[in-house]
């Protein structure tokens, strides 16, 4: 026979066995929250690339940001709130890098539009002197 089936049960032994049992307990009902408020960030941050235009502009950045809105929206559901989480806060950065490329693009367009625009104005210029 061993030695703890004849090792005495004492209010100390149980004391400590309660102890790490409603500390277990305890760890397991302090699980993560939802991101509820990461996820309300994301959706918002897809909406103003959609809102500047980066389906024109940064289709791939906007594609990339949606699906893992999506994904991040999925985990959540599946109570996997950590993985929701991080996936939200991809989908955010995804979202604000496609609306940046959005704008830089509709910038250099307009820079272009202002620089053709001074060019023909140059030209009808020197056409009107000679």
């Amino acid at each position: 026979m061993s030695m703890l089936s004849h090792a005495p049960c004492t209010s100390r032994t149980l004391f400590t066995a309660m102890t790490l049992g409603v500390a277990v307990f305890v760890t397991g009902c302090a699980s993560t929250p939802p991101p509820t408020s990461q996820l309300a960030v994301a959706q918002q941050a897809v909406n103003s690339a959609d809102t500047a235009r980066s389906a024109e502009f940064a289709p791939l950045e906007l594609r990339t940001a949606r699906e893992k809105l999506l994904q991040a929206e999925q985990a959540n559901l599946e109570k996997d709130y950590d993985r929701a989480r991080e996936l939200a806060e991809q989908a955010e950065w995804d979202a604000r890098v496609a609306e940046r490329k959005a704008q830089a693009e509709k910038a250099k367009r307009g820079l272009e539009s202002a620089r053709q625009g001074t060019q023909e104005l140059r030209e009808e210029s020197l056409r009107r002197v000679q």
